[in-house]
């Protein structure tokens, strides 16, 4: 099972248009995934959720268990201060370690507003995960100014949208 992930709890957030977008992509080959919106996370996650209270949470659980189900991710992660949010980051603290990501694929995809597409935010994460075990994939599109290039719904961009095709097809393979 491949689960896609949108890397912030904003709502309606470009990063979960992408993630759509990616879905979509995936429907047309047939490919079976499932769609993580960490606006779903209940607002007081890091205190109900974590540490002492870890499988407390129902809400909480039912998204750890997608990624427990899961073999492969896709992260749809925007660019915050020049790194990913600080919620994909605890949501991640609060998964079972150190077996979550263990030999499972990872892809990731940045989205920003700025002109680096979120490069620092995608190496960031990657050394995260990699330090928990997860295989992450060498593309790793980087959408800069996405708001010139994207509009809700759709890429504008004919390079974004060929990028992002390739990325759905290695991923497939990967």
């Amino acid at each position: 099972m491949i689960t896609l992930i949108s890397g912030t709890n904003r709502p309606e957030s470009n990063s979960r248009a992408v993630v759509n977008i990616y879905a979509d992509l995936l429907s047309k080959r047939n490919i079976t995934y499932q769609i993580l919106d960490l606006a779903e996370l209940p607002a007081d996650f890091t205190t109900s959720a974590l540490y002492d209270n870890i499988g407390k949470n129902k809400s909480f659980n039912k998204l750890a268990n997608m990624i427990a189900s899961s073999d492969k991710f896709v992260f749809v992660v925007p660019e915050y201060n020049s790194s990913f949010p600080g919620v994909l980051k605890a949501f991640i603290d609060g998964l079972e370690y150190p077996n979550t990501f263990r030999d499972k694929k990872g892809a990731l995809l940045g989205i920003s507003s700025g002109m680096q597409g979120s490069g620092l935010s995608l190496s960031h994460l990657t050394d995260i995960l990699n330090y928990l075990g997860m295989h992450i994939m060498a593309m790793k599109p980087k959408f800069a100014h996405i708001e010139k290039n994207f509009d809700g719904v759709k890429l504008t961009n004919e390079l974004y949208q060929e990028l992002l095709e390739q990325h759905v097809d290695q991923f497939i393979r990967f």
